[in-house]
């Protein structure tokens, strides 16, 4: 598989995805934002040329339904938001002390999410950014963040990551396909968006 910055650099331009304006006053619309941040220069290079993303895990925190969770950085719309690649921006700054302004560089996006919490589907679509390091990037974890690391992504590609793991709400365990790596587990909405980045880099 061709893991290069140019082919997945054109592949995301050929991607003609609707932003709708931002809203605010529609409980049924929320949005948020989240960014996918690859670095192609990390120490050992892989054999296929293929990036890391950057990803977090979620503070345990009793108003967050996605605690203790790994995922993107990022989160809701704010009223002071530009659009939703200042959401992102902003949220990622927040969460991990990364400014994308200065260390990373946009080259394309995703098509939105819903947003789903305890096996429901919430009013809530978010849309993965993804942006490719350009800078050295210093994190600092922010209070919703407890932890950060880099996922391989030729090695998910490969399926050398792929499992299972198994989420229970009520009495039914139900089982979901995931990535484990270094003691994380992926698995729900960033799986579902990191597999969706991968579909772009096969074609």
């Amino acid at each position: 598989m061709d893991f290069s910055l140019s082919k997945l650099e054109t592949n995301l331009a050929t991607r003609r995805i609707p932003c709708s304006p931002r809203q605010h006053s529609s409980v049924s619309k929320k949005r948020a934002a989240v960014a996918a941040v690859l670095r192609f220069d990390s120490p050992p290079v892989s054999i296929s040329g293929a990036p890391e993303v950057l990803l977090m895990t979620r503070s345990h925190r009793s108003n967050d339904r996605w605690a203790g969770q790994v995922c993107l950085p990022g989160g809701h719309e704010a009223r002071g938001d530009r659009d939703l690649v200042s959401t992102a921006t902003r949220e990622t700054r927040e969460e991990l002390g990364i400014d994308l302004t200065s260390s990373a560089r946009l080259i394309g996006r995703l098509g939105g999410v819903r947003a789903i919490a305890r096996r429901r589907v919430r009013p809530l679509r978010i849309t993965p950014f993804i942006f490719v390091q350009t800078a050295p990037i210093v994190i600092d974890l922010g209070e919703e963040a407890a932890d950060s690391f880099w996922l391989p992504l030729d090695r998910a590609a490969a399926g050398e990551l792929d499992s299972e793991y198994e989420y229970q709400v009520g009495p039914v365990p139900v089982k979901f396909p995931c990535w484990r790596y270094e003691g994380h587990v992926v698995w729900g909405l960033t799986y579902r968006m990191l597999r969706e980045l991968l579909r772009v880099v096969e074609k």
